[in-house]
């Protein structure tokens, strides 16, 4: 069965072009488009995609309020945040939200049509290098009391915890540990469930939120 996709952005071309990429692919179909915040939360809630591209900035309802709204649905779709920026404060805010990653609209064709089957599955989305910067730009709680969830987790899962908030991908985390992709796979499946997160961004602004670690200044 295709992935369905609904598209969110105020600019004619942007939504043009990514439903143009969407449709060119046998597994994937656009159900509905939006050019404001408002029409998106309605129309998300009329097509039921499994997946929705919303732009940041738009008029009506910025996206960040559209996306909140959204993934307040019962079985709500994954969302993906649109963003012109490599650094906007108002993305990491609908990643706190439970937006499953963020696409620059500077992205390839191909990294588009990744990026929606990776969130389909229920992988997030977003680089490590803009993890860190993300995380350096915003203003996080100084280190509280470390929670009992956490205290729960083995050494070793603490450990994949602080490596998959620093950015680090499965196989960089694999080669550090001198273990198998799979096995880091698995001890990330057993964190998230340990901290009833929902993904690997959520584990990320968790770790940061909590003080297991912090920007670096």
């Amino acid at each position: 069965m295709a992935i369905r996709v609904f598209l969110a952005d105020d600019q004619d071309l942007v939504r043009d072009g990514i439903a143009m990429i969407v449709s060119a692919q046998d597994d994937l179909v656009v159900v509905g488009e939006a050019g404001d915040g408002r029409a998106a939360v309605a129309g998300v809630q009329r097509t039921r995609p499994d997946v929705v591209l919303m732009d940041v900035r738009m008029p009506q309802l910025d996206g960040l309020r559209a996306a909140e709204q959204v993934l307040t649905y019962p079985e709500p779709p994954r969302v993906l945040m649109l963003t012109t920026y490599d650094v906007d404060d108002h993305a990491f805010a609908a990643l706190r939200a439970g937006a499953s990653g963020f696409l620059l609209k500077s992205a390839r064709a191909e990294e588009v049509v990744q990026a929606i089957r990776s969130v389909h599955r229920g992988d997030a989305v977003i680089a490590p290098a803009l993890t860190r910067r993300l995380l350096d730009q915003v203003d996080l709680p100084g280190p509280r009391r470390i929670p009992a969830q956490v205290r729960r987790l083995t050494e070793r899962e603490r450990e994949v915890l602080i490596e998959v908030a620093t950015g680090a991908s499965n196989a960089e985390i694999a080669t550090r540990m001198f273990l198998s992709e799979a096995t880091i796979k698995t001890h990330v499946g057993r964190v998230l469930s340990k901290l009833e997160l929902r993904d690997r961004v959520q584990l990320v602004v968790y770790a940061y939120e909590v003080g297991l670690i912090r920007p670096r200044p």
